[in-house]
C-alpha cells in the first residue's frame, strides 16, 4: 500500500507546515467550507487565509462567495486538506449565487 505522505506524520498544528502557501480547503464545525491560501497559522492551530472564498453547495451545484483574509479560530476546524488542480472537476458545477439571489429577491 502507497504512503500518502512520504515524511512523518504530525497530529499537532505543526503538521500545517507543509500546507502554508497551498490551497486549502477548511470545512468548519458550523458546516461552512473555506477556500483559500494558507499563509500563517499558530499553535493552537488558528489559521490565516488569503483570497479565500466561501463555497456554498445545492446538490451538485456550488456558488462562491468572495471573503479576502479570513482569520480561523482552531477550534472551529473539522476538517482541512489542500486542493489538488486535477480534482477540481469533482467539485460540480459551478452558478452565480449573487445572480441568483437577486433574480430571486428582485
Amino acid at each position: 500500500m502507497d504512503s500518502i505522505s512520504s515524511g512523518p506524520f504530525f497530529t499537532t498544528s505543526s503538521g500545517l507546515v507543509d500546507c502554508v502557501d497551498k490551497k486549502l480547503l477548511v470545512v468548519l464545525r458550523d458546516g461552512r467550507k473555506l477556500i483559500g491560501i494558507l499563509r500563517s497559522f499558530d499553535q493552537f492551530a488558528n489559521l490565516v487565509l488569503q483570497d479565500t472564498i466561501e463555497r456554498i453547495y445545492v446538490g451538485d451545484c456550488y456558488g462562491d462567495i468572495p471573503r479576502g483574509i479570513f482569520i480561523i479560530r482552531g477550534e472551529n476546524v473539522v476538517l482541512l486538506g489542500e486542493i489538488v488542480r486535477k480534482l477540481s472537476i469533482l467539485f460540480g458545477e459551478r452558478w452565480d449565487l449573487l445572480t441568483t439571489l437577486n433574480s430571486r429577491f428582485a
